[in-house]
């Protein structure tokens, strides 16, 4: 039976979750930058992520935030493996905070997409001669597809680890001062991969129905959710569905999200596809969109809409309808960092440009104070 909950008012209304308020509905989509060594955060990932703050998203999520060194995509990912990660990310989460934004992270596990070159590079596997690693791990020793390496199948210790990996990371993303967590269960990682009848081949209690292929993401979820404090709130990304024939479908992410619902998780992230490279997505303006208010309806639950959402009355209708709770945003804000300071203009609702951009930003001259140097 579906449960309704309450649609929110607008795009730039706060909402609250456990003990945070999010000051609005746009928040700043996990997007790879590939530009850590050692998983240690830069000043690139400082002024990326705070220029999103600065430009007004209520929401900064950072990159896939690896839970170990193999769990990386690519050696420029960011990592939350060591304690050692933890500075450069809370001069991060201070100051998103200063400039108004809940700070987030995506935990992650590339599972079988492990060990490949930078997002711009050549998509061939690293071998460990050239700085990869042979270590790739998937729930079945199923590659993703030639140019990928063929990945370890996963025994128990292997997992104990990987929950382990987890865990720890939830604690030191709340020691970062991170007050939300997201966990990345899409795009084809390790924990989609589970998931999906597709890469998931096992014959244990871990494969099969969806049942078993969702017990070990329902692990992870138990992990984190122990291990982040309890009045902050984790969210989870899925792929509501894998595109190809016989792979994960809308109707079985809705089964499974009232699974993560009744695990505590706060709100779901509705992405797709990823997972196998003979996907057929047709793409276009918000076209994932249906995926998050479907699970919204029938669930009970907060989503959030993702996918070519770029103008600010879509966004809103988003919202204003019930279709989601959040609107999560990436080549938009690539694209122009103060969308949400524009969006807010443009619907005429309230919104604050940083002191120092303000007289330019509304088109005020003055002769006693240039604005040049």
């Amino acid at each position: 039976m579906s449960v309704a909950i309450p649609a929110p008012s607008h795009l730039f209304s706060p909402f609250t979750q456990r003990s945070v308020t999010f000051p609005n509905r746009i928040a700043c989509s996990p997007m790879c930058q590939y530009s850590a060594i050692d998983g240690l955060a830069s000043d690139w990932h400082l002024v990326h992520l705070g220029a999103r703050a600065i430009g007004g998203a209520g929401t900064v999520i950072t990159e896939a935030n690896a839970v170990s060194p193999e769990g990386r995509i690519s050696p420029g990912d960011l990592g939350i493996w060591s304690d050692d990660h933890i500075p450069a990310l809370t001069r991060i989460t201070k100051f998103l905070r200063e400039h108004g934004a809940v700070p987030g992270t995506q935990l992650a596990h590339a599972g079988r997409k492990a060990s490949m070159p930078r997002g711009w590079e050549k998509p061939v596997a690293i071998p460990a001669s050239e700085g990869g690693w042979d270590n790739v791990v998937a729930p079945s020793a199923e590659r993703y597809s030639a140019e990928f390496p063929l990945p370890h199948e996963l025994d128990r210790a292997g997992m104990d680890k990987i929950l382990a990996d987890f865990a720890a990371a939830a604690k030191r993303a709340a020691a970062a001062g991170f007050l939300l967590v997201e966990i990345h269960a899409a795009h084809g990682y390790l924990t989609h991969e589970f998931l999906s009848p597709l890469s998931n081949k096992r014959t244990d209690e871990y494969g099969g129905s969806l049942t078993n292929r969702a017990r070990f993401p329902l692990e992870i979820v138990r992990a984190v959710r122990s291990s982040f404090p309890a009045d902050l709130p984790v969210w989870i990304r899925i792929s509501a569905t894998d595109w190809v024939e016989g792979g994960l479908t809308v109707d079985e992410s809705i089964e499974f999200s009232k699974l993560l619902k009744a695990e505590s998780i706060d709100l779901i992230d509705c992405s797709s596809g990823g997972l196998d490279h003979r996907q057929q997505i047709p793409i276009g303006s918000g076209y994932q969109v249906a995926f998050a208010e479907r699970i919204r309806r029938e669930v009970g639950i907060a989503t959030g809409a993702v996918g070519m959402i770029t103008e600010p009355a879509q966004a809103d209708q988003i919202i204003r309808t019930g279709q989601a709770d959040v609107v999560l945003l990436a080549r938009e804000l690539l694209r122009d960092p103060y969308w949400p300071l524009r969006a807010a203009e443009r619907l005429h609702q309230p919104g604050s440009w940083p002191k120092q951009y303000e007289r330019a930003a509304n088109g005020k001259v003055e002769r006693r104070q240039p604005l040049v140097g």
